[in-house]
């Protein structure tokens, strides 16, 4: 079992025996989707750290994108939900690149494949995506890419 996997596992027993019940449910939902996405496929396998980290980084994509939703619905409550459950998927994940960083290292990208234009974009997010790995979103990185290639 990954050693993140087993945090998890930890920690949820922690929450349950605390009574918190949003840091357990998040918990047990994170665990679920790590369980599902060790079946997924056509044979079942144990899922590294690195693995774990992007099953976590996809719930906290959703967490993060449904706030928005219901904030944007009017439904305050309901994002106020989604945010606590998103800070609980935080703590295990690395911390996010801030933008400057994460445009840094797009143009150091840029400048290693010698891409010159969009055509090529391809290219550098190959390079890119496994230097950031979990501590940017794919939308944020791809823009980080547009910059680089268009400045």
């Amino acid at each position: 079992m990954s050693e993140l996997k087993a945090t998890l596992q930890r920690d949820l027993h922690a929450a349950m025996r605390a009574r918190d019940k949003l840091r357990a449910g998040t918990l047990r939902m994170a665990l679920t989707a790590v369980s599902t996405e060790e079946v997924s496929g056509t044979s079942a396998r144990e899922l590294g750290d690195d693995e774990v980290l992007k099953v976590l980084a996809k719930e906290a994509k959703k967490r993060r994108e449904a706030a928005t939703a219901y904030q944007e619905g009017g439904r305050a409550e309901l994002a106020d939900t989604e945010r606590a459950e998103l800070a609980v998927l935080e703590e295990y994940l690395p911390a996010q690149l801030e933008d400057e960083e994460l445009d840094r290292m797009a143009a150091e990208a840029v400048a290693e494949t010698g891409a010159t234009g969009m055509g090529q974009m391809g290219q550098v997010m190959k390079v890119l995506q496994p230097r950031v790995a979990g501590r940017a979103e794919g939308g944020r990185v791809a823009a980080a890419v547009r910059r680089a290639l268009q400045g």
